[in-house]
């Protein structure tokens, strides 16, 4: 029951069992409404046939009946009094009859003609007026009952018809006639019996289907399942599960598990590298701090103090850097501060005393440029910003803010060379410095844009780089308005 095979294969069996049995009642109900109507017509036609010769003023003795046998009839007076039964019959149910043996004054031999029972003239000019005119038949529907009769010793069950007549001496009859409704019952009986024969192989073979048809369709899941087992066990995220040509949903799952299997190995190997990376950085300036400190203990009179001090400046920053990276990719989400762009560039900039280069501030006074998010981590993108304008430009940086759309743009424009256009995207990515930016003395790592970019990206908004019309680069960051 726990495999989607056999759950598939009991509901589709259990759907089809429901709708089959609905089914076959429904033939069944029709089938029998059908034989019934059939009978009550048969019925209905022998009792008009006798009851028309009644009309006609004709001696119980001289009717006619055909099939006594199949058309059992009993006729009755307005007492309901059994004045005459076809021949043959014993025993009857279902008419609402007193009796079944004829009364005393209609015995064999001594039948009178419905004629003889004048009721005095009563109703010569008119009676009941729901009883039919003298020697005329009733026009209403007959009444139709289920009942049983005893023919020549063999019980069955019939259906009668149940028609009025009316004498030419005004004697009012009701003519029972009967319907065999063996055929009925034999019929029900045998679409019945064939139904219940049928219904259990046809389940059968809808659930051996069913499980043929799911295991067939699952069969790829299969594979895609010992795959995956295979890349957990052997740890190699260049493998991929097979895609099978259908276009089906099973299909699509494939895709997307190989789509998965993509990212996740780009991020593994991103990681990896990020740990190379930031143990080749890390090693040297623990190097070279460790070189200036043995010298020192052997040589004291040698010792670079302002080297020791830098390196540890730059191996605080670097562990810094990590570290806000780390969480970065753990998915920290920035603060929900309400940030005033403008005071924040005023800020930073009024804090950088010791920058080789004077920065210029364009911000409109009377403007208010309010974002969502961390100030600490919107700080450090400006602060990298100007580093970088720092390390490169060659006279003049420009930090300009001004509303953008539906945001504020933070632009920091240096007149350095600037950034190829090649260039432009690959300098975002962590530990990546052009050739003019590799030596130990500019003291960058490579993770500040890198940083700044995806501080921008989880404040919802970009971090790109242009030409300035100063000839050199244009970092552009660009946020949302506060909300």
């Amino acid at each position: 029951m726990r495999s989607v095979r056999a759950r598939a294969a009991i509901g589709a069996t259990l759907v089809v069992a429901v709708a089959l049995v609905a089914a076959g009642l429904a033939v069944l109900s029709v089938l029998r409404t059908n034989l019934i109507d059939q009978a009550d017509l048969q019925a209905e036609v022998a009792a008009r046939e006798v009851a028309g010769q009644l009309a006609l003023d004709t001696a119980y003795a001289d009717l006619d009946l055909d099939d006594e046998e199949d058309h059992p009839v009993q006729v009755t007076d307005e007492e309901g009094r059994v004045v005459f039964v076809s021949k043959g019959l014993r025993a009857i149910s279902g008419t609402a009859s007193t009796g079944v043996s004829p009364v005393p004054s209609a015995s064999a031999g001594a039948t009178p003609s419905p004629g003889d029972d004048d009721d005095d003239g009563d109703d010569d000019d008119g009676g009941d007026s729901t009883r039919p005119a003298r020697g005329e038949v009733s026009s209403d529907d007959p009444d139709f009952s289920d009942g049983t009769a005893t023919v020549d010793g063999k019980q069955a069950d019939y259906r009668f018809a149940a028609v009025e007549a009316t004498t030419p001496a005004g004697l009012t009859l009701t003519v029972h006639a009967g319907a065999p409704l063996a055929a009925e019952q034999e019929a029900v009986n045998t679409v019945r019996g064939a139904m219940l024969t049928g219904l259990p192989l046809l389940l059968a073979v809808v659930a051996g289907v069913t499980w043929l048809v799911t295991r067939r369709a699952l069969r790829p899941v299969e594979g895609i399942r010992r795959e995956m087992a295979a890349i957990t066990a052997s740890e190699d995220l260049a493998r991929r599960v097979p895609e099978p040509d259908s276009r089906d949903e099973i299909a699509a799952l494939a895709r997307t598990t190989n789509e998965t299997l993509t990212v996740l190995e780009a991020s593994v190997e991103r990681q990896r590298r990020f740990v190379a990376d930031a143990s080749h950085e890390l090693r040297s300036p623990i190097a070279s701090l460790r070189t200036q400190l043995e010298v020192a203990e052997a040589h004291p009179e040698l010792l670079d103090l302002p080297g020791a001090v830098a390196d540890t400046v730059r191996l605080q920053v670097l562990a810094a850097d990590l570290l806000l990276l780390a969480r970065l990719d753990a998915g920290e989400k920035p603060g929900a501060a309400r940030l005033e762009v403008g005071a924040l560039v005023r800020e930073e900039v009024s804090q950088r005393t010791g920058d080789r280069i004077p920065v210029t501030v364009e911000v409109a006074e009377d403007a208010s440029y309010e974002v969502n998010g961390s100030r600490g981590q919107l700080v450090r993108v400006i602060g990298n910003l100007l580093d970088n304008g720092q390390r490169h430009a060659a006279h003049r940086i420009t930090v300009q803010v001004a509303a953008d759309g539906s945001g504020v743009r933070v632009e920091v424009r240096d007149d350095g060379a600037g950034v190829p256009e090649d260039e432009r995207e690959r300098i975002f990515e962590r530990f990546v410095r052009l050739d003019d930016a590799r030596s130990r003395d500019d003291g960058g790592a490579g993770l500040g844009l890198a940083i700044a970019r995806d501080v921008a990206t989880r404040h919802g908004g970009t971090l790109t780089v242009h030409r300035a019309p100063e000839g050199g680069a244009a970092f552009r960051l660009w946020l949302p308005h506060a909300a």
